[in-house]
């Protein structure tokens, strides 16, 4: 467990570049469960698995990771989608690269603080992919699955960080709820010196994920329509986690909105009761 700042960020990405990356207990329970009908009748196929592990944003880092680096050795490009990935390992591959998988309830048992701190974050990671996707099909965009899957990514290090620095996780989500006026990435500069996005972005390169994947989740070029919508998707979940009528919420929500607005050229109105029901 890492419980002080590391001096750089290059010190950080060099750390996080080799931890073990835990995963939700239902997705192991799933690739059990999966395993034995493959063995038994054949019949799991790549899309068969995605859809029983694409909620677990762990499980879908974890895999990228693996096939990235496979797609490495061959030189040939990474594939930006979870099924994509599964398909370039190999479905018999997949289920021997993955059978000692550990959860977070076995990394994080001693840790009961810090498994609900990532819970939180794991959580909030699904509601920002379902607003990302709900976006993303609205503009009709070709890759709103990559927009979805970079919503539900975005925060990785942040999950990351719970699982390997939870002493350091903890300070900064106090700090954040003592006052929702300061900005995590000042938050996170003090705590740890760094910003959690620039080594999102500095570790994705160094595990050569898809570029797509990486465009869209850098938060740095927000004029782009895509990373717009991803960075609207992440900022709304964040905003809403404690619920429609948490004071930062309502604070936050009108500019969140009209962003939401102009990206699909609607009303404020007519935005915000999209937004509000895509969560109902």
């Amino acid at each position: 467990m890492i419980d002080k700042a590391l001096p750089s960020l290059r010190a950080w990405t060099d750390a996080f570049s080799r931890v073990e990356i835990p995963v939700l207990p239902g997705s192991v329970a799933e690739l059990n469960q999966l395993r034995m009908i493959e063995e038994t009748k054949g019949t799991v196929d790549a899309h068969t698995l995605a859809d029983g592990l694409a909620n677990d944003p762990l499980m879908t880092l974890k895999v990228l990771v693996h096939v990235s680096r496979y797609c490495t050795r061959l030189s040939v490009e990474p594939p930006e989608t979870l099924v994509g990935a599964i398909v370039m390992q190999g479905i018999t591959p997949f289920f021997r690269a993955f059978k000692d998988t550990t959860t977070i309830l076995e990394w994080l048992h001693e840790q009961p603080d810090a498994l609900s701190g990532l819970i939180k974050v794991i959580t909030r990671a699904r509601r920002a992919a379902h607003f990302a996707m709900g976006f993303a099909l609205r503009r009709q965009d070709e890759d709103a699955t990559v927009i979805q899957e970079a919503a539900l990514l975005h925060d990785f290090t942040e999950m990351l960080l719970w699982c390997h620095a939870p002493k350091l996780a903890l300070e900064i989500a106090t700090r954040q709820k003592a006052d929702y006026t300061i900005r995590s990435a000042d938050i996170q500069r003090e705590v740890l010196g760094i910003e959690l996005g620039d080594l999102s972005q500095e570790l994705m390169r160094l595990w050569q994920l898809p570029y797509l994947l990486i465009k869209c989740t850098d938060d740095h070029n927000a004029a782009d329509p895509k990373i717009r919508n991803v960075m609207l998707g992440v900022r709304i979940a964040r905003h809403t986690q404690y619920g429609w009528d948490d004071p930062h919420a309502q604070a936050a929500l009108p500019d969140d909105v009209g962003e939401v607005a102009r990206l699909l050229n609607l009303s404020h109105d007519a935005a915000y009761r999209l937004v509000q029901g895509m969560d109902n």
